[in-house]
């Protein structure tokens, strides 16, 4: 496989709950010996409670998974591994603004909006976002299969309205490339020339804005 990492050094992997995007950055350091940044999302103590009361807990949990995302990036990019430029992350920061979006009342997301805007001016945005499209019944069985309690009740209308702000995101979002790749049911943990048929997508050179493949 040729290495994607030389044209993208910088690489965010991104998709709705369930896609497989911490996966696909492990394989992919597997193979190239990347860097990755995965997102530390079992450390958010107010997750759990959010699942169960999602209108009293929605603005605590966005807030940690803002404050967090944006300090693991922020040491990341101030101190780079310098015999390890290439960096793969599970997820974009902007993501922390379409899940706001969607879980917040509209008093409480402009004041998110505010304190985001500030945030994400301080790192590089990736060189190219690649996003694993799934359908909802095949997110629903990969919830189920690697059987994390706090996630066994997410209704697929929730999953549908995460799915629904990332494409309407990525239809007015010109400043970088996005990759949409449609996978359906294919898995690329087991199957290396789905891996390998992947990557070969990824590693092809896209204008800025939104770009859609499909295996």
């Amino acid at each position: 496989m040729e290495n994607p990492f030389q044209q993208y050094p910088f690489i965010a992997i991104e998709g709705n709950i369930g896609s497989g995007k911490t996966t696909f950055c492990h394989k992919m350091a597997e193979h190239f010996e990347c860097n990755i940044i995965l997102e530390q999302f079992t450390d958010n103590p107010f997750l759990p409670f959010f699942y169960q009361q999602p209108e009293r807990y929605a603005f605590p949990v966005e807030l940690f998974f803002m404050t967090e995302r944006h300090k693991q990036l922020q040491e990341h990019f101030a101190s780079p591994n310098l015999f390890q430029q290439s960096v793969a992350s599970d997820y974009f920061f902007v993501k922390t603004l379409l899940f706001a979006k969607n879980n917040l009342n509209d008093e409480e997301f402009r004041l998110f909006q505010r304190l985001f805007g500030v945030l994400n001016s301080t790192f590089p945005k990736p060189d190219l976002l690649v996003y694993l499209h799934r359908p909802i019944d095949a997110l629903l069985r990969q919830i189920r299969q690697r059987g994390r309690d706090m996630e066994q009740n997410i209704a697929p209308e929730y999953l549908e309205e995460i799915q629904n702000a990332y494409l309407e995101f990525f239809k007015s979002e010109n400043s970088l490339p996005i990759l949409v790749i449609e996978l359906g049911d294919l898995d690329f943990q087991r199957d290396q020339k789905v891996m390998n048929a992947i990557v070969a997508l990824v590693n092809k050179a896209y204008p800025n804005g939104l770009n859609l493949a499909r295996l």
